[in-house]
């Protein structure tokens, strides 16, 4: 079972998911996204980076899972790491903050009746001390999301090409280029989601037609397009059965 909710940390999101124990759910791989998460898993604080390719969780059956899902390009700051040195990757909190300190935090979350929100907290306080994202970036986001071309969007916010790929590596992970692909592929895959015929989607997401979609989707997400439809489907149908449904949990290993 899957939930989530809209943090208190501006663009942020707060998801739970329980595995069952012995396997029998769907398997439902992680797609790019360009944000990242704080994770609480096992008893353990793990960081997901940014994603370039779809992750499939392994190992979490009979678990309780939570997580705080970070906007694109505000997580570097919070974390004090840049994107690009987690890209693709899952590491323990305790490798990037002070052992001690994670400890602490580790005690706190175990003894909490709602884990989900002792995490939630963890990061509204490392947020209050390490001052709010750059407007910039998320005026990149939000340009490449509308469906500009990387250089119009470079123009929009007042930065050259090389500027602007240097501060998407150490804020998404990667360069504006993936950023844009990673962001217009999850905007076609909610209208597939939604229903919309895959040429309709490709069209209203920007891409050239189906046939780029087609591509994309294997690229980003290792799937067919016929293949996501089929997860999509599948997990439409816990959810009538559980009444939610996952639309970007990073659980892992």
């Amino acid at each position: 079972m899957y939930d989530e909710r809209a943090s208190r940390l501006d663009g942020a999101f707060v998801w739970t998911r329980t595995v069952p124990a012995g396997g029998g759910a769907v398997p439902y791989p992680v797609l790019p996204d360009g944000c990242m998460d704080l994770l609480w898993i096992g008893d353990t604080l793990l960081v997901a980076g940014p994603d370039t390719r779809a992750y499939a969780p392994q190992g979490i059956g009979g678990q309780y899972c939570a997580g705080v899902r970070f906007a694109p390009g505000t997580a570097p700051a919070l974390l004090g790491v840049p994107a690009h040195e987690l890209r693709d990757r899952r590491v323990e909190l305790a490798d990037l903050w002070s052992p001690a300190e994670v400890r602490r935090l580790t005690a706190r979350l175990v003894s909490a009746t709602d884990p989900a929100e002792a995490l939630e907290a963890v990061a509204l306080r490392r947020a209050a001390t390490s001052g709010p994202p750059d407007p910039l970036l998320r005026a990149v986001v939000d340009g490449l999301n509308a469906g500009r071309t990387v250089a119009a969007t470079a123009d929009a916010v007042g930065l050259g090409a090389r500027q602007l790929h240097r501060r998407s590596l150490d804020a998404f992970g990667y360069g504006p280029k993936t950023l844009a692909r990673v962001l217009r592929l999850q905007r076609a895959l909610a209208l597939v989601r939604a229903g919309k015929p895959y040429a309709e989607a490709a069209l209203a997401a920007g891409c050239a037609d189906q046939a780029h979609l087609a591509r994309e989707t294997r690229d980003l997400a290792g799937l067919t397009l016929g293949a996501y439809a089929a997860l999509a489907d599948a997990y439409a149908a816990l959810a009538n059965r559980d009444t939610s449904t996952p639309s970007g949990s990073r659980t892992t290993a």
